[in-house]
């Protein structure tokens, strides 16, 4: 299946990424081999495979909410990088 250049454009705008030329090129080509081999997996007959399933056995797998004592600022920032007057400091992540 031949995967064209807008198609590339438009999933790598929904992903938030920039490529270069010759990116492109390699992530067509790389799809192309990935939809190849889905072809071929297609063409297997699955109609003596039972299906598989990884439903737990059980109803409910919530545990009991207990009251515990809470650690404190103290006990809780010992190990901390870095703290300032009862808080963590984290690097910023959104701009």
């Amino acid at each position: 299946m031949k995967i064209t250049k807008d198609e590339i454009l438009y999933v790598a705008n929904l992903a938030k990424i920039e490529l270069k030329k010759e990116e492109e090129e390699k992530i067509s080509s790389q799809i192309e081999n990935i939809l190849e081999y889905i072809k071929k997996i297609d063409a297997l007959d699955t109609s003596d495979v039972e299906p598989t399933y990884n439903t737990p056995i059980g109803s409910n797998f919530f545990r009991e909410d207990i009251i515990k004592e809470h650690l404190g600022s103290e006990t809780s920032l010992f190990n901390a990088p870095e703290k300032d007057d009862g808080y963590f400091i984290v690097p910023k992540i959104i701009k």
